[in-house]
């Protein structure tokens, strides 16, 4: 297919995309309160074999212009710190990127519908978080993806985005191929909250917006499994909406 209609065909379905977001939020959801940070536009990211993003893995990132940023959590969900995660973006009327666990989704199936129902998008992040995929057998590796896929579109009751994000980010040549030839994302980060550890909610709004700074736009890693970073969030979301900044929500085709 040649570039004019790879841009012609995003474009499409971008327009879908937004449809159904804006679809979605007046269909039953609360308007968003004045001076709420919202969601300030969808990016369609569609597969490709050389689409692979995040400044901390690989050699590009996502097509965001100054001061925009996705976010995006890993991990979940986990009772508790989720559901806060869920409620400072509904808040915000923001939508973000949940990378769940397979195992995680299959234990809180409640969870995984609800980050669905609320207009997020979900993806796949293993389905058990091996440490690391670099050391297991390729197969192996592989079913494990493949498993977690199939555990959280089945507790969600709907197809995920085709994005995934490894464990520890630790791929390997063969998996990335396997990936390409799936027609899935893989999705790294441009900037980490580094929330694997334990810091108070203050320092780690000051570490978080510090980084954004210095990067001016990028892909910003969580994990909502942390209750540290459910309580910063909204502080969080509040000194985005206060310094200008922008959220991008991203989605499959």
């Amino acid at each position: 297919m040649n570039h004019y209609l790879l841009r012609k065909r995003a474009s499409l379905y971008a327009l879908m995309a937004l449809t159904a977001l804006l679809g979605a939020a007046g269909a039953g959801a609360a308007p968003c309160p004045p001076g709420a940070l919202g969601t300030h536009r969808v990016q369609v990211v569609a597969p490709d074999p050389a689409a692979r993003f995040g400044l901390k893995s690989y050699d590009k990132t996502l097509p965001l212009g100054e001061k925009e940023v996705v976010l995006t959590f890993d991990d979940g969900p986990l009772p508790g710190p989720t559901d806060a995660v869920l409620a400072a973006l509904e808040k915000e009327c923001v939508r973000a990127t949940f990378f769940l666990i397979g195992r995680n989704a299959k234990a809180a199936p409640h969870l995984a519908r609800r980050i669905a129902e609320a207009g997020h998008t979900l993806a796949n992040h293993s389905m058990t978080h091996p440490w690391t995929m670099r050391q297991m057998d390729h197969d192996a590796a592989w079913r494990n993806i493949m498993e977690g896929q199939a555990a959280i579109e089945s507790a969600a009751g709907k197809r995920i985005a085709p994005f995934f994000r490894f464990p520890g980010f630790a791929d390997t040549p063969a998996l990335l191929e396997s990936l390409a030839g799936a027609g899935i994302v893989v999705m790294g980060t441009d900037i980490w909250a580094s929330d694997w550890n334990v810091m108070s909610p203050e320092r780690q709004l000051r570490l978080t917006m510090r980084r954004l700074e210095r990067a001016g736009s990028g892909i910003v890693l969580f994990h909502d499994t942390k209750s540290q970073t459910a309580a910063m969030l909204p502080a969080f979301l509040r000194a985005l909406a206060e310094g200008g900044w922008r959220v991008v929500h991203i989605v499959g085709p």
